[in-house]
């Protein structure tokens, strides 16, 4: 599917004075700012009245007071991408980019995102959970083998995760992880190749295969590594990449995820994908792949940032705005 791209002439003149929410208090913080920056300067580069806003230093309670009229959310992590910061956008009656409140919560949970999957017949990686009261470690291994991954349920970015080879260092891989959150996921190792789905509106962008030497990619090779690779073209036939990217898509809207995104999945010995997790606010820095995927698409990072601002603009002819959580019912909801 290859929609038509938006009038971007009409998205810079129609969108009013533009909030980029970024910063935050989330662990992410230091990367948002990075994404909000670039972000900000893209939209008034276009002429667009965009303006930074940080929620530690100015609430977004007062968001409709100050003029805005809509957000573009570059918030990574807890409190700006989990759903929070989209109730208080939808309650002031602030159209945003990205996913709505339920798509939001959904994705940023890892468990309830493997939960969503499962139930819609979509694959991921098994796993089991574990807390701090958590002690059986030899039966987590029996089940899952070695390696595996731990990993917070509730983070991004790759905060707190751990591959562990041997069964003695899970209980430190545990303790890492619950520095983060409550809970952990313990998940079957996938050996094979690590991809990326870039969603935009309806279209799935040219898929990127990672490859990194590290024991995974973590936060140094997705922000710093000067070692980690990007293939873009992936290698996968036209066919294969087709049938991936279809599969990608139906794992984002089964979490009730839209606008915009990034599908991370892993593919198996037999060449099945394994789906891993949805991110609804990607990362916009030099070292993102939501716009590597872009230009390799013909999409540049200034045109980028206005197709997804233009979400948040009703089409031609009609008054409200497509609420991004998607339908309720059966019946389009709209924000005005």
């Amino acid at each position: 599917m290859n929609p038509r791209a938006p009038d971007r002439s009409r998205v810079a003149s129609d969108c009013g004075r533009v909030a980029v929410l970024m910063g935050g208090r989330s662990a992410e913080r230091d990367i948002s700012l990075l994404s909000g920056a670039a972000v900000l300067t893209a939209l008034q580069r276009q002429g667009v009245d965009a303006h930074g806003v940080d929620p530690v230093q100015e609430p977004v309670a007062r968001l409709r007071d100050a003029g805005y009229d809509r957000a573009f959310i570059a918030l990574h992590g807890r409190g700006g991408e989990d759903g929070v910061v989209q109730g208080a956008l939808e309650a002031l009656g602030l159209p945003y980019t990205g996913s709505g409140v339920l798509g939001s919560a959904l994705s940023m949970d890892k468990l309830r995102s493997k939960q969503v999957w499962i139930g819609a017949g979509i694959p991921t990686p098994e796993f089991e959970v574990l807390g701090p009261e958590s002690s059986d470690f030899g039966a987590v291994v029996d089940r899952l083998g070695l390696p595996l991954m731990v990993k917070p349920t509730l983070e991004g970015s790759s905060l707190g995760m751990t591959k562990v080879t041997r069964a003695q260092d899970l209980e430190t891989a545990l303790a890492e992880a619950l520095r983060y959150d409550r809970c952990a996921l313990a998940e079957r190792w996938i050996a094979g190749p690590e991809y990326t789905a870039a969603i935009l509106g309806e279209r799935v962008l040219p898929l990127i295969r990672l490859e990194t030497p590290r024991a995974f990619y973590d936060y140094e090779a997705k922000y710093h590594a000067d070692t980690t690779r990007y293939h873009c073209p992936c290698g996968l036939s036209a066919e294969r990449e087709q049938a991936y990217a279809a599969q990608a898509r139906a794992a984002f809207r089964a979490l009730g995820a839209s606008g915009w995104g990034r599908v991370d999945f892993l593919v198996d010995i037999d060449a099945e994908p394994r789906f891993i997790e949805v991110n609804t606010v990607p990362g916009m820095t030099d070292h993102s792949l939501v716009p590597m995927a872009a230009r390799a698409a013909g999409i540049g990072f200034d045109e980028l940032v206005l197709d997804i601002l233009a979400t948040t603009l009703a089409p031609a002819g009609q008054a409200g705005v497509p609420d991004s959580s998607g339908t309720l019912g059966g019946t389009p909801t709209w924000r005005v």
